[in-house]
């Protein structure tokens, strides 16, 4: 059975990660099941109707005896771990069905509000403050729902330990532990992964900044709040990073003490190793600080063009074979940034990778990305990109292809949340999870 080390921490409340507190006790492991009681006492809040336990097997379409065995503990999410979960009625969700959908609130979840998401040049000087002094909080309030796990040997479960992060550190945690090579028949495949070089890219990065964006409204209190976006497109230089924005830098990638994040850590940092799984989550570690070298990589020496934006948007199908970053005339491989906007055949570092590459510091090493709040901002505007190729080629959830890479299928979990979001359906429009998207320098 697993080693439970959770350090309780009184804080603010926190919805939609992993993993849920309630389920990381000896008895969920034992039984395989996260179907906690809501505040009525009753499982998924069944006696109140806000939802029922539902066996994932059957829901993920498996039958008897044909249930997949795999070494690494994310694959068919979250069947290495539970074969049961809450499944919620109408607009309630959360682990337990104790919280509402994206875009809801309310005692009954049925007041609908739409929030919009602005470039953050178009914040004036309070809202820019605001927003600064709401990731402050967001990385020093400990999530008091959800553990992140630990493990210095992925090959061995009695090895994994689930400690307490800040929300912004679970968010951070969450991509980090999507970026683990994948563990098949006790050799890890660096070629896969959860969130980049297939299908769910899009949509995984998508479901990532719903919940940061839910976290800070939660913890706050302030359902207006939105995430602010940057759109980096034809600037000659990172025209945000300086001290009023995101901070400015010396020449050796040092963020600027009088910036708002000149004392941010990054979790997980300086742990890529394929067999540990951030074995250093716990604050009683020094991790490193957050960095920044805009414009110093000679191999990413510019930011994407108002053209190659335009060029990635003509590309009308979503994705192609082989469904990896090798993929011709896919508009997700254009936008994930390993392909040539303009022709659709040349392998190259574009768009999205293109402006990681460009920032250099600790947003350029991809597993820890996260931890710089720049990768916010610029995946706020990849996601206003992935909104306007919805609409204008009418996407949906039957738009998302069917194909065999791992954690990339349409009816897969999106790893690791709770509740399930199935890949395909992140395809749907913004709108649908609570927000939309200014018209700054429209497309």
């Amino acid at each position: 059975m697993l080693l439970l080390c959770t350090f309780l921490t009184l804080c603010l409340s926190a919805v939609h990660s992993q993993f849920p507190r309630a389920c990381t006790t000896d008895e969920a492991f034992r039984t395989k099941s996260c179907c906690p009681a809501w505040e009525d006492g009753s499982p998924c809040g069944t006696g109140a109707r806000r939802g029922q336990c539902r066996n994932m097997l059957v829901f993920q379409g498996f039958v008897a005896g044909q249930v997949p065995q795999y070494d690494d503990d994310r694959l068919g999410w979250p069947l290495y771990y539970y074969d049961s979960m809450c499944e919620c009625n109408g607009n309630y969700s959360g682990f337990n069905c104790g919280d509402c959908k994206f875009g809801y609130f309310g005692d009954k979840c049925d007041q609908q509000k739409i929030v919009v998401r602005r470039e953050i040049r178009e914040l004036c000087f309070v809202e820019r403050k605001r927003f600064f002094s709401y990731l402050a909080l967001a990385k020093t309030t400990k999530s008091k729902d959800f553990v992140v796990l630990t493990t210095g040997d992925r090959h061995h479960r009695d090895t994994y330990r689930f400690v307490d992060a800040s929300i912004y550190d679970v968010f951070s945690w969450i991509h980090y532990y999507s970026m683990k090579p994948i563990l098949l028949n006790s050799s890890f495949d660096s070629s896969h992964n959860y969130a980049h070089e297939g299908p769910a890219f899009p949509g995984w990065h998508r479901l990532g900044l719903i919940f940061l964006e839910k976290q800070i409204q939660l913890m706050t209190g302030d359902k207006d709040f939105a995430l602010p976006y940057y759109d980096w497109r034809g600037e000659n230089n990172c025209s945000i990073c300086t001290n009023d924005f995101m901070g400015d830098n010396d020449v050796q990638g040092i963020i600027n003490p009088y910036s708002h994040f000149s004392f941010w850590k990054s979790i997980c940092s300086g742990f890529y190793y394929p067999d540990a799984t951030c074995p250093v989550a716990s604050e009683e570690y020094q991790m490193e600080r957050l960095h920044r070298k805009p414009g110093t990589n000679p191999l990413a020496n510019r930011l994407p063009s108002f053209q190659d934006v335009e060029d990635t948007l003509k590309w009308g199908d979503f994705d192609t074979l082989p469904y990896n970053n090798t993929a011709r005339r896919s508009f997700r491989n254009a936008l994930e940034g390993f392909l040539r906007p303009s022709d659709g055949m040349t392998l190259e570092r574009n768009m999205h990778n293109l402006v990681h590459m460009y920032m250099g510091g600790t947003i350029s090493q991809t597993p820890i990305s996260s931890n710089d709040p720049m990768f916010v901002l610029h995946h706020g505007f990849i996601d206003k990109i992935l909104e306007t190729w919805i609409h204008k080629y009418n996407g949906t959830p039957s738009t998302y292809p069917d194909n065999n890479e791992l954690g990339q299928g349409p009816n897969e979990c999106s790893t690791p949340y709770f509740p399930c979001y199935r890949n395909k359906d992140l395809l749907r429009k913004s709108t649908d999870y609570g927000y939309k998207y200014s018209t700054y320098q429209d497309m």
